[in-house]
């Protein structure tokens, strides 16, 4: 009897990278999935070497403010005034480890610190530390480029 691997462990109905499709996202619901979970990772140059680092974030219309517990990247995220700022990448997902389905979202643009006046505002005060630290800064990033996709189930084909 010759068995066919379908990408399946017996007695458990997976979904097999054929089931799989993706979907590319558009700008608006790239950014409203990316408002719905409050962690991330901010990719931006230290010392000419790709850097990343886990952060919270929020969404406030289009822009994503991060909080930065890393000297080192805050460090490197600060410009001369009247700069748009420094070019940085976000990403966030949800992905699910047995069936690899869910969501990924990359937004590009220009980050800054943000402002004492725009703390006032409360975004700073409601981003939540992912570690125990208590000083920190906000960084503000306006998009220039959003992109996502999301990995879907193909719908199956009934038996005959």
């Amino acid at each position: 009897m010759e068995r066919k691997d379908t990408g399946q462990s017996a007695g458990h109905d997976s979904v097999t990278q054929q089931d799989r499709r993706v979907r590319n996202l558009d700008r608006d619901e790239a950014l409203r999935l990316l408002a719905t979970v409050s962690m991330g990772r901010l990719v931006f140059t230290q010392r000419a070497l790709p850097a990343v680092r886990p952060v919270t974030h929020l969404v406030e219309g289009e822009d994503i403010v991060v909080r930065l517990d890393d000297g080192p990247a805050l460090t490197c995220l600060v410009t001369d005034p009247g700069t748009p700022g420094v070019v940085v990448a976000y990403e966030a997902d949800v992905i699910d480890p047995e069936s690899h389905l869910g969501w990924s979202v990359v937004v590009t643009g220009f980050a800054h610190l943000v402002a004492d006046a725009e703390e006032g505002h409360g975004s700073a005060e409601r981003l939540r530390p992912w570690a125990g630290r208590s000083s920190y800064s906000a960084v503000r990033i306006r998009p220039d480029v959003v992109n996502g996709f999301r990995l879907e189930a193909e719908p199956r084909e009934a038996a005959p």
